[in-house]
């Protein structure tokens, strides 16, 4: 089952308040933990100085230039959203990064890049936008050198929900559908990935997503309001406010996923 959301409604939405919002939430790094959990990944997929890094769905490049100012490595991000290429890469010259972090408008099903070409094939919680995820890992292991490595975290379903449940919290999100850690074992035993290490991550995903609401109907209120409208408000306090009842409940979470190409 998948909703009807394609590339185009995720790039709408994301060039418009959406992705102001979700900043405001939780940094430039746009997923669950920030610097902390981009650290605890890099070290999982033994990122160092002169890997080369494809991080899929780039965002504003928050990942990716940490990666670079951290670990010395190479970083190449891919998304489809002309706002977040461009936001990134003005905030990757700023920092003077420029010959270490680079950013391309591009479709991560069908990568604009050479086969065999990148160390490690990196997505931080931005998977889930994606509306074919066989067609995903297949392009990651296309692009992925031998013997490298794909390392993300993604936000998953973790138990059976309702059909109503299911149809609320992914058009919320303007997901397509969700992946389960299971699934997405299969995907990459399917595409040539021996899976080293899967992490279920969704007690941390829970409390979290508490933090979100919390600032949310806290701090962030008023300059959402003035910013956005009330309209816009009560449409992020309802659809966040479904997330944390279904992370209590156990139907959805947040998943880590390392494995190596055959």
């Amino acid at each position: 089952m998948m909703l009807d959301i394609n590339v185009g409604d995720v790039t709408a939405a994301y060039e418009g308040p959406i992705g102001i919002i979700w900043e405001m939430l939780m940094g430039e790094q746009i997923h669950v933990g920030g610097e902390r959990e981009t650290d605890i990944l890099a070290e999982k997929a033994d990122v160092r100085a002169e890997t080369r890094v494809l991080d899929v769905l780039s965002g504003l490049g928050g990942p990716a230039r940490h990666l670079a100012r951290t670990y010395g490595a190479t970083v190449l991000g891919l998304d489809a959203t002309q706002r977040m290429v461009d936001e990134a890469s003005r905030r990757t010259a700023a920092e003077g990064l420029g010959d270490r972090v680079t950013f391309r408008l591009g479709n991560a099903l069908d990568m604009p890049f050479r086969s065999g070409i990148f160390d490690i094939v990196w997505g931080q919680d931005s998977w889930c936008y994606v509306t074919d995820k066989d067609r995903l890992i297949r392009e990651c292991s296309r692009v992925a050198a031998p013997g490298g490595t794909i390392a993300f975290t993604d936000w998953v379903q973790t138990g059976p929900m309702s059909d109503v449940e299911w149809r609320s919290l992914n058009t919320f999100m303007l997901f397509p559908s969700m992946e389960t850690l299971d699934g997405y074992e299969r995907l990459l035993r399917r595409h040539g990935f021996a899976v080293r290490e899967r992490e279920d991550l969704s007690d941390d995903f829970a409390s979290h997503m508490h933090r979100y609401r919390e600032a949310l109907t806290g701090d962030l209120k008023d300059s959402i309001v003035e910013r956005f409208g009330t309209d816009v408000y009560r449409d992020a306090e309802r659809g966040i406010g479904l997330w944390v009842s279904a992370a209590d409940a156990g139907i959805v979470g947040r998943g880590r996923v390392i494995g190596r190409k055959d």
